[in-house]
């Protein structure tokens, strides 16, 4: 009877917004009907990216909790990880693959030094450089917690085919890079990385 209801008009959004039939489609739908010549065509993808967004950073924020770190302790260990032996950066290099301000780079190394993950000490030849290496501890860290991440988020996306995979890989691409421009933004924020 709800899914009626919902599509047949009559039914508040509130009360709507409890089923699981009142999708993104059913609020273009919605929007169309009421205020006719509404560019509503957006939703349809707009609205599931947020749906998502959401879906994965909550799983994520509970892997996390279970592995004992969080993110922005890991999101450091893993631009340090990735950078290739011998597993050191300047803060300033930090800041760029992070996508944070220095003041955040700042913190995270205090913290993450504190608990023995990385080790920093001033730059050869550059005054006030400042350069950040992964200890044995941080790279044990991240090498258990990537794993445990990047497998639960493949469990997640495993209901598509590996081409369907390829293929929605490009277009979020596109999608992002043409936003990007529209927006005269191409700062990406550290969000989703690791």
């Amino acid at each position: 009877m709800g899914v009626e209801k919902a599509k047949g008009g009559g039914m508040g959004e509130r009360e709507a917004a409890g089923t699981a039939a009142y999708t993104a489609r059913d609020i273009a739908t919605a929007w169309e009907r009421e205020r006719p010549g509404t560019p509503a065509t957006s939703i349809g993808i707009v609205t599931p990216i947020w749906q998502l967004a959401k879906l994965f950073g909550d799983d994520r924020r509970r892997v996390l909790a279970r592995a004992g770190v969080d993110t922005a302790t890991l999101d450091l260990l893993s631009v340090l990880r990735r950078s290739g032996a011998p597993y050191t950066l300047t803060t300033r290099e930090l800041g760029r693959l992070s996508m944070v301000t220095a003041g955040a780079v700042s913190q995270r190394v205090a913290r993450a030094e504190r608990e023995g993950l990385v080790t920093r000490r001033p730059g050869e030849g550059r005054p006030r450089t400042v350069e950040v290496t992964l200890t044995e501890a941080g790279h044990a860290l991240v090498e258990a917690t990537v794993d445990q991440v990047l497998g639960r988020e493949a469990d997640l996306i495993s209901g598509l085919t590996a081409e369907q995979q390829a293929r929605l890989t490009e277009l979020l691409g596109v999608l992002l890079e043409d936003v990007q421009r529209s927006l005269g933004d191409e700062r990406i924020t550290q969000v989703g990385q690791l």
